[in-house]
């Protein structure tokens, strides 16, 4: 039976995340036809192609999919042997400040991972509004931050780069309109509306849309966090914009087009400090990015 070469299964995880064979080679200090050559010779291995390449990068096919779950494991065990045999055991406290718009079904997963990983270190999650975690980064307040962020040129919020800290993009997702299944749009009537406060940002995004596409909505149930919006679509009481991660198993996508506009991107950002080599956050910022790409076990 062949073995996986783990140097081939990390640049396919690269070139997964970069988008691109070009992006990647940067971040694996390599030319682009030796990442490509790479490529190929995981492909040959496989007896699969892995990627289609177009003129907007390169995307995973099937094949491609399922091997880069596999891969993402088998690294991230490399790593966790790799430190055994070197003796690095991480104690201590860590603060995390998180979005409560991050995969809401698999966070608790991930950060377990993360304590199986390291069973000495006590981890502190505190849930906070993506635009406090970027302005209060480096305020001492918590040592890594997970935001989420619209990908509207027109609606960004301005993100000057705190001294010292840096964001790592994580995951990149479609926002998307939904409902329960059982939701019926009203004819000649406003249509309900499941919100947040006006304090949350996607919220206001949310509402700016809707009132530059001259969509006729009430407010029928304000809820204080993503948790109390998931209930209340599940409860059929309205329709609302999530983020894919977050759009529970008995919601579903409602089409954009003439009744609601269609919606950008959101990525999320792990807010990290510059200098973090061989520190406990350097290493559990490590470990979050893997497992937080990963799909919970």
């Amino acid at each position: 039976m062949r073995r996986f070469d783990l140097e081939l299964l990390n640049t396919l995880a690269t070139v997964a995340d970069a988008g691109s064979l070009s992006a990647a080679a940067g971040q694996l200090y390599r030319s682009q036809s030796a990442v490509s050559e790479q490529i190929r010779k995981l492909e040959e291995s496989c007896g699969l192609t892995l990627f289609v390449r177009g003129k907007k990068g390169a995307s995973l096919t099937p094949a491609g999919a399922r091997l880069l779950v596999h891969a993402r494991k088998l690294l991230d065990l490399n790593d966790h042997a790799y430190r055994d045999m070197q003796g690095l055991s991480l104690a201590g406290d860590l603060r995390l400040a998180i979005t409560d718009y991050f995969r809401p079904a698999a966070i608790a997963a991930v950060l377990r991972q993360v304590g199986d990983q390291y069973p000495s270190l006590r981890l502190h999650v505190s849930i906070r509004k993506s635009a406090s975690i970027e302005l209060e980064a480096g305020s001492g307040d918590f040592d890594l931050g997970l935001s989420m962020r619209v990908l509207d040129a027109g609606s960004r919020r301005p993100r000057e780069k705190t001294a010292g800290f840096s964001s790592v993009m994580l995951r990149r997702e479609p926002l998307l309109w939904v409902a329960a299944p059982s939701f019926a749009w009203p004819v000649g009537q406003p249509v309900p509306l499941v919100a947040l406060p006006d304090t949350c940002s996607l919220q206001r995004y949310v509402l700016s849309r809707l009132d530059s596409a001259g969509v006729d909505y009430f407010i029928a149930h304000s809820a204080s966090g993503v948790a109390g919006l998931q209930s209340a679509l599940s409860a059929g009481l309205g329709f609302s914009c999530l983020n894919a991660s977050a759009v529970p198993g008995d919601v579903v996508a409602l089409r954009a087009g003439r009744r609601l506009p269609k919606l950008p991107d959101a990525a999320f950002d792990l807010i990290v400090p510059d200098s973090t080599d061989g520190t406990l956050v350097g290493e559990v910022a490590k470990c979050l990015v893997t497992q937080a790409r990963l799909e919970p076990r």
